[in-house]
């Protein structure tokens, strides 16, 4: 048992409970370590992208994984964590259709995406089934720990400081990327456990 914390109704709940995680960067390859490490058994993993060395600075990720897709790679750092975990997993870029098909199965959703324009379309396929989903917006840079919170919209979560965005100095660094992965992952098992946010 990864985490001999929980009491058997919650560890029950969190071995049921789908967790769908689109994009697996920075946000959503920790979010996922810490839903694991916290007693998620099923996830639904999805991003089309292949790990790079400019990953390595915030990303659960390995040197010896340059090159893998990060679906498979994060599949096996997950598996080194807990090896009895029910993954589904995509490897392509999603469209609407893809991302309504592809994620159907899930309780909760986290948005860990790039893009502002790729997360209007994961937003647009997903929230109108009135499911939880969690998104971030606004963890670029250092510092400000202060300044991310969680806002609620509706179905919708966000996490961040809703303004920091990566332009000219300000980059994604694992502190502040770490946070905010951490905060989609907390949020994630509290609507599951049925806890306050």
């Amino acid at each position: 048992m990864t985490n001999p914390y929980l009491s058997a109704a919650e560890r029950r709940c969190l071995e049921r409970v789908k967790i769908g995680i689109a994009g697996l960067g920075g946000l959503g390859s920790n979010a996922a370590a810490h839903l694991v490490r916290a007693g998620v058994r099923r996830l639904a993993l999805c991003d089309f992208d292949k790990v790079n060395a400019s990953n390595l600075n915030r990303q659960f990720f390995f040197r010896d994984q340059l090159g893998q897709t990060k679906v498979a790679a994060l599949a096996d750092n997950l598996r080194r964590i807990e090896p009895d975990l029910e993954l589904e997993l995509c490897d392509r870029r999603l469209d609407v259709a893809g991302a309504q098909a592809f994620f159907a199965g899930c309780d909760i959703l986290i948005e860990a995406l790039d893009l502002a324009a790729t997360k209007a379309l994961f937003y647009n396929a997903v929230l109108p089934w009135g499911r939880p989903v969690i998104g971030a917006s606004g963890l670029a840079g250092f510092g400000r720990t202060a300044d991310m919170r969680v806002k609620r919209l509706g179905n919708l979560y966000l996490v961040g400081d809703g303004i920091s965005d990566v332009e000219g100095d300000l980059k994604p660094q694992s502190p502040r990327v770490g946070i905010a992965a951490a905060m989609e992952a907390n949020i994630a098992l509290a609507l599951a456990l049925d806890k306050e946010i």
